[in-house]
């Protein structure tokens, strides 16, 4: 592929590990592509503030979208940025909180929590991580070091305006199901475990998904999507498939993320990313 291809990486699973650990193959490889004139973005759930807190060390990126599309930004220019209403954040939190249900409200300023996800969110982190099928030396310490990274604040102060997705800790499948009828004018997804088992469920706006702010970036770089691949790991990322030109499911991806690939490269942590840049001749 000598033409400059606009390369869109997921970020949890596909560029880092499930430990939050950038291996150092996808970073030489990221740079390498930079330097032979590709673009690369990170085309993640994760709203700017957690993706601050990677270790991304050298390496270099184009931009982001983050907020499974909520918020794009091109080489330090915001593009695009779709927030939650304050009504209907105070409607989840409300919610949530009457359902004794732990979440966090992911905003580029921070990661913001209740009560109740100082208990349930420990718990459920590491079963993300677990059920992975990567190992926990102390579990205990990885419990308590998973909730530094938030912010606890008390009910009130968490009825915010810059909120850019929420995710909740899910007691069943049903908390998802109720979910999606309670808020009906938001989009509801599941998220985390082996084999996309649901351990969270989240709300965003409706109609912001990968795919849209992925549209809009290329109308913004007058781009066309021939130009472009995708690299994901699970459902989420099935919108992203759906616009790019070519997609690339990692080896430890799930079933319907791998049969809507192109091209299915290796684990995240046996050099997937590397192999599949020099697969297709980006590097």
């Amino acid at each position: 592929m000598k033409e400059k291809k606009i390369i869109f990486l997921d970020v949890d699973g596909t560029l880092i590990d499930y430990e939050a650990k950038l291996p150092l193959s996808a970073e030489k490889a990221v740079n390498m592509a930079r330097e032979n004139g590709h673009l690369v973005y990170i085309c993640t759930g994760c709203s700017k503030a957690e993706i601050l807190q990677r270790d991304f060390r050298t390496m270099k990126l184009d931009g982001m979208i983050g907020a499974n599309g909520g918020y794009v930004e091109d080489n330090g220019e915001v593009i695009l940025h779709q927030s939650i209403s304050v009504e209907e954040v105070k409607h989840i939190v409300d919610w949530c909180n009457n359902r004794h249900i732990g979440f966090y409200l992911e905003a580029n300023s921070g990661m913001y929590i209740n009560d109740y996800f100082l208990t349930d969110g420990p718990e459920a982190m590491a079963k993300y991580v677990l059920g992975k099928g990567k190992k926990i030396e102390d579990i205990e310490a990885f419990k308590t070091n998973s909730v530094n990274q938030y912010i606890h604040l008390p009910t009130k102060q968490l009825y915010r305006n810059d909120v850019n997705k929420v995710s909740f800790v899910l007691h069943s499948y049903q908390d998802h199901l109720d979910s999606k009828k309670e808020f009906p004018d938001l989009i509801a997804n599941t998220w985390g475990g082996k084999d996309e088992q649901a351990l969270f469920g989240d709300l965003g706006p409706k109609g912001i998904t990968k795919r849209y702010a992925i549209e809009v970036l290329l109308k913004h770089l007058n781009r066309d999507a021939k130009d472009t691949i995708a690299f994901g790991d699970a459902k989420i990322d099935l919108s992203m498939f759906a616009c790019c030109h070519y997609n690339v499911a990692m080896g430890n991806g799930g079933k319907e993320i791998k049969e809507a690939a192109d091209y299915i490269t290796t684990d995240v942590n046996e050099d997937g990313l590397y192999n599949a840049f020099k697969y297709l001749k980006l590097i």
